[in-house]
């Protein structure tokens, strides 16, 4: 492969501002929430931190939510009930009870990641970091195969609610882009398994990994 289609690839993979149309004009329904889903500003990043923004943008996608994440938002996911809820009311603003449950502050990113400012009572061992340490194996669990990081990535999952599916499918399409452009592509899921903490939680707050 010469220098010149590798780079046609990589150029190919960006979701790079959409030439013209920057609003959307004419666009209706799925096809605008597509367009303004669509990642932005891509750039390749270290291995550690494309997984740890891996990890936490699936967590929140797990979440029940029916509004549309905003670019630079505060939301802020619970564990309430033996469910993930993203809410864009803060803990403060809560019962106790569902005080007790916040897990972290979540930002959606300008490339479609979420980054999570993880909750002080995550350092504590209960029913709250025992969630997330349960989340972590289930997707250390799905990364133990020789298939690629990109072969697994979510693009399309029909049974996630609408705003979830579509984020899912933007992410896929951000993580392709920001591998490709760091020459990460084609590893296979076990190599970057090695890049997991032995502290579940700590996943969280990874963002500039080495």
């Amino acid at each position: 492969m010469n220098d010149l289609t590798l780079k046609s690839q990589r150029q190919s993979a960006l979701a790079a501002e959409p030439p013209g149309n920057p609003d959307g004009k004419g666009l209706n329904g799925f096809m605008l929430d597509w367009y303004r889903t669509e990642p932005r500003g891509l750039v390749a990043k270290p291995r550690r931190q494309v997984l740890a923004e891996f990890f936490t943008s699936m967590l929140v996608l797990s979440a029940g939510f029916k509004y549309k994440p905003a670019v630079g938002v505060d939301n802020y996911l619970y564990w309430v009930e033996d469910g993930w809820n993203l809410s864009l009311i803060a803990p403060d603003q809560w019962s106790d009870e569902r005080y007790a449950g916040f897990v972290g502050t979540c930002v959606l990113q300008r490339d479609m990641t979420w980054t999570i400012d993880p909750s002080a009572q995550l350092v504590e061992q209960g029913p709250l970091s025992e969630a997330v340490g349960r989340f972590f194996d289930a997707f250390a669990e799905t990364m133990d195969t020789d298939l690629t990081l990109e072969e697994i990535l979510p693009f399309y999952v029909q049974r996630m609610p609408y705003w979830q599916r579509l984020h899912a499918s933007a992410l896929s399409r951000s993580i392709r882009g920001s591998v490709t452009l760091g020459d990460q592509a084609s590893t296979s899921c076990r190599d970057w398994t090695r890049l997991l903490p032995q502290l579940k939680n700590s996943l969280l707050a990874n963002r500039a990994g080495a």
